[in-house]
């Protein structure tokens, strides 16, 4: 499997951080774009701030209940999406890979996947090529979990876009 570099895996949280961006100016165009982007029909109306603020905040309860216990924001969120996409793609990434793409210190990363590795949502391993580093992977619980949780949030996102039309 191939590994992502860091390079990639910042462009990639880039990428991410750039169509948040563009939701939260609300800007017509960028909107219909971005909706473009989540396979939602280009003619869908951009939603007023008020409706994009009460999608945000029933997206983060969604995210919330559907982990559990789990503490899913911020970087350790960054981590799931990094091992999420390396997973769809056929890679693998390590533990330091997952720490600089979610912008931690790496002692503060290992705490984060010691975490989600005891909610059984990540596997260890050690990479074969280089026995210093581990190598990071969903488990199958956690490959379900982030899956069931995206089709929750397409449908919240249909929903929100839906209604603000």
């Amino acid at each position: 499997m191939q590994q992502f570099s860091n390079q990639e895996i910042a462009d990639i949280k880039s990428r991410i951080d750039q169509i948040h961006d563009l939701l939260a100016k609300g800007g017509e165009d960028q909107l219909v774009a971005t909706s473009a982007a989540f396979g939602l029909p280009a003619e869908t109306a951009p939603p007023r701030l008020v409706d994009q603020l009460a999608l945000s905040i029933q997206v983060r309860r969604m995210r919330r209940s559907h982990f559990g216990t789990a503490q899913m924001s911020g970087p350790v969120w960054d981590m799931m999406l990094d091992l999420m996409l390396a997973n769809a793609n056929g890679r693998t990434l390590s533990a330091s890979d997952l720490a600089t793409g979610a912008g931690v210190p790496l002692s503060s990363g290992l705490r984060m996947i010691a975490s989600l590795e005891g909610a059984g949502l990540v596997k260890r391993s050690i990479d074969e090529r280089d026995r210093r580093r581990s190598i990071v992977r969903l488990t199958d619980a956690g490959t379900e979990r982030m899956a069931s949780y995206f089709e929750k949030f397409g449908a919240a996102m249909r929903s929100g876009y839906n209604r603000a039309a």
